[in-house]
C-alpha cells in the first residue's frame, strides 16, 4: 500500500474533500507544486486554478476549482484554504464564460479611475480559471 497524506479542502461555505491522498497538486505564486507524504512543512498562497488530489482508492484524480487562498503542509496533513471551491464537474461553464466577457469588457472599455482593475483582474483569472479546467476535463 502506497503512503497517503491527510488532505482537507475547505471554502468559506463548507469543507470540499476530506481524505486520504497519494499526492495533491495546486498552482502555487511561484508554480505548481505537488505534495507527497513526508513533503517539507510550509505555508504558500495559491492562485486561481485546479487542485488534483490522487486518492489511493480511485484510478483517475479528484479534480477541484479554487478561487485562490491559502495552502498549508504540515507533516502528515494538507490544508487548502479557499474563498471559493467547487469540484470540477459542478462547474459552470455559462457563468464563467459570462463572468469572463464582463471582465474583458470593464476592461477594455474603461478610462483611468471607474473601475477597480484589481478586483476586475481577479475576475478575469478566475474565470478564466474555471474555463481552463471545464476544457481540460472534455478531453
Amino acid at each position: 500500500m502506497a503512503a497517503t497524506i491527510q488532505v482537507e479542502i475547505v471554502s468559506a461555505e463548507e469543507e470540499i474533500y476530506s481524505g486520504e491522498a497519494e499526492m495533491v497538486v495546486a498552482s502555487a505564486e511561484l508554480g505548481e507544486v505537488g505534495i507527497a507524504p513526508g513533503h517539507t512543512p510550509m505555508i504558500t498562497r495559491i492562485r486561481p486554478g485546479e487542485v488534483r488530489v490522487k486518492s489511493p482508492s480511485d484510478a483517475e484524480d479528484l479534480a477541484i476549482y479554487v478561487s485562490g487562498g491559502i495552502l498549508e503542509v504540515q507533516p502528515h496533513m494538507v490544508t487548502i484554504l479557499s474563498d471559493t471551491a467547487v469540484r470540477a464537474e459542478d462547474l459552470d461553464e455559462a457563468a464563467a464564460q459570462k463572468a469572463q466577457a464582463e471582465a474583458e469588457a470593464a476592461l477594455a472599455g474603461s478610462t483611468a479611475g471607474e473601475i477597480d482593475y484589481a478586483a476586475v483582474q481577479m475576475q478575469l483569472a478566475e474565470a478564466s480559471a474555471q474555463l481552463q479546467l471545464i476544457k481540460k476535463l472534455r478531453k
